[in-house]
């Protein structure tokens, strides 16, 4: 049998996903960002910290909805094999990128990506913007009592209007709980919803309600409130800048990282050389 044309040896999609192209209700609507950069099935989009503020403040004032979304290279190696993941990328509005090593192999794809924004880097920023703005957020997600803490600590310390919270466990596919959590989250009439469920929890359930849940803004942010109310010890900063944070996450929890980072990531490097190959490809016929 002949292998199919878009897809590695290993297996994975190496093919961009439906939609990938498209743009974000109040990105098209007058604020372009430069040409995304492109891993395998996931495209980020070029910029800083501060400008990622500017445009999700930009989604929120459209009142149109969107989804964020902070990639690494375990996203994108799960996205090149799971199609519903790859599909919900394709659909983000904003896709930030949650890595030093994408950061540094970014020019060998052809776009710089100016510097990493993860999703603890943004939580502070982020909901401080929301205190001087006057946006309303919602909690969703993390392990029972984190977001009840979070909610506390973030009107306390920030200022942060909370307008609801919910810890309640999702599925990796639809279910009647969606509709519940997305009714809860609605009638709470939030600017921003900001989801803890980790990844590809995360962005499914992110991917399945926007619509319902419109005009709010969802920006998925993994660990970053553990993070923040400190149950979890983020790595110290110079392992950050070393693009090494992974290890320092694998001796915390090696039982439960150790096949993504030692065994699942390593299907990254097959995934970048086709996507320099056609990258350079594509500039010759240019």
């Amino acid at each position: 049998m002949e292998s199919s044309p878009n897809l590695s040896p290993t297996g994975l999609a190496l093919v961009k996903p439906p939609g990938a192209d498209a743009r974000g209700s109040a990105l098209s609507a007058g604020h372009s960002l430069r040409r995304r950069v492109r891993y395998g099935p996931v495209e980020l989009d070029p910029v800083t910290l501060d400008g990622a503020l500017e445009v999700i403040e930009r989604l929120v004032a459209s009142r149109q909805g969107g989804a964020v979304f902070t990639a690494n290279i375990d996203h994108v190696v799960k996205a090149a094999r799971q199609a519903d993941f790859r599909e919900a990328y394709g659909r983000a509005d904003l896709v930030l990128c949650d890595g030093q090593p994408l950061v540094w192999l970014s020019p060998l794809v052809g776009q710089r990506v100016p510097e990493k924004v993860s999703g603890s880097d943004l939580l502070l920023p982020l909901l401080k913007r929301a205190a001087a703005r006057g946006f309303r957020v919602f909690l969703l997600g993390g392990a029972p009592g984190v977001v009840t803490a979070g909610a506390e600590r973030l009107r306390s310390e920030l200022g942060v209007d909370v307008v609801g919270w919910d810890d309640s466990v999702i599925g990796l596919t639809a279910s009647a709980d969606d509709d519940r959590i997305a009714d809860r989250i609605r009638e709470a009439r939030p600017d921003l919803v900001l989801a803890f469920l980790g990844a590809p929890k995360s962005e499914l359930f992110s991917d399945r309600v926007r619509d319902r849940i419109r005009p709010a803004v969802v920006v998925n942010l993994g660990a970053s409130l553990d993070f923040y109310l400190g149950r979890v010890r983020r790595a110290p900063r110079w392992m950050q800048r070393a693009g090494v944070e992974w290890l320092y996450r694998l001796l915390q929890e090696p039982r439960r990282l150790a096949r993504r980072y030692l065994v699942d990531d390593v299907q990254f490097l097959p995934l970048l050389w086709r996507t320099i190959w056609e990258e350079r490809s594509a500039r010759r016929r240019r």
